[in-house]
């Protein structure tokens, strides 16, 4: 009985994190984004999130799927893109996906005229689905649940290949998400411009350009500093991007 209460206990925590950037990975996102707002844009997102910050509620789309309202909203953090197509040619998900979500909610949040519940919530979606859609395996093409099938050590302890991009990689570095998001260094003029000018779709085919990056792993399937080595790098230029991405949403919709 003791066994099964703990696995009880550890299932939801091994679900969260194969879900998404673990919390320090979107937090960082969402700090970037705010250092990267219009004047406008800023006093705007303030009154809508009641002065929570970007970094406050990027991780609330993770804490609502204890919640079964929001059931409907479970396959909207990914999709997948099969090698060698687009993703006008993919056969949909009936309950959505992360490209279609996003596309609908900035709509939404462009068009205008949403009750003020309403307007909070759809922000909150973004501020989150923008930060997954930056994780390269959130945007899969292979059918291995977006490498959750694929199972690793992670420094000789159980993983599996998206948990590694999650969140093993940024943990292991021991660092606050503010600490993180400094080291990120800062961006250009023309990179911000350059990134900014990229559309949601163009995001996801760059996600997905990464895979052969991110499945070069020994068939051991061992990592530990090495893979990490080789890889740190993209993942600090996955949520540099994904904070600089987030913030020319919010100027082109608010500023």
């Amino acid at each position: 009985m003791k066994k099964l209460v703990s696995l009880c206990l550890l299932i939801p925590l091994f679900i969260g994190e194969a879900w998404a950037w673990g919390q320090t990975g979107h937090r960082v996102v969402g700090f970037v984004a705010q250092h990267h707002l219009k004047n406008s844009a800023r006093k705007k997102v303030n009154q809508i999130l009641n002065f929570n910050s970007l970094a406050e509620v990027s991780n609330w789309m993770d804490d609502i799927k204890s919640d079964t309202a929001y059931n409907h909203t479970h396959d909207w953090h990914w999709v997948t893109i099969p090698e060698g197509t687009m993703y006008e040619q993919t056969e949909k998900n009936p309950k959505g996906d992360i490209i279609m979500k996003l596309e609908e909610i900035v709509a939404a949040l462009k068009a205008g005229n949403l009750p003020a519940a309403t307007e909070q919530e759809y922000l909150k979606y973004m501020v989150h689905l923008v930060g997954d859609l930056h994780q390269p395996l959130h945007v899969g093409g292979k059918n291995d649940t977006g490498g959750n099938a694929v199972k690793v050590q992670w420094f000789g302890q159980p993983s599996n290949l998206h948990r590694v991009w999650d969140s093993d990689m940024i943990d292991g570095k021991n660092l606050s998400y503010t600490e993180l998001a400094g080291f990120l260094g800062q961006p250009s003029k023309t990179q911000i411009k350059e990134w900014q000018s990229l559309s949601i779709r163009d995001w996801a085919y760059a996600s997905q350009s990464r895979a052969p990056q991110v499945y070069n792993i020994p068939k051991d399937g061992r990592l530990g500093y090495r893979y990490s080595y080789e890889n740190f790098d993209t993942v600090q230029i996955c949520l540099l991007q994904a904070g600089v991405h987030l913030a020319g949403l919010l100027n082109e919709i608010y500023g």
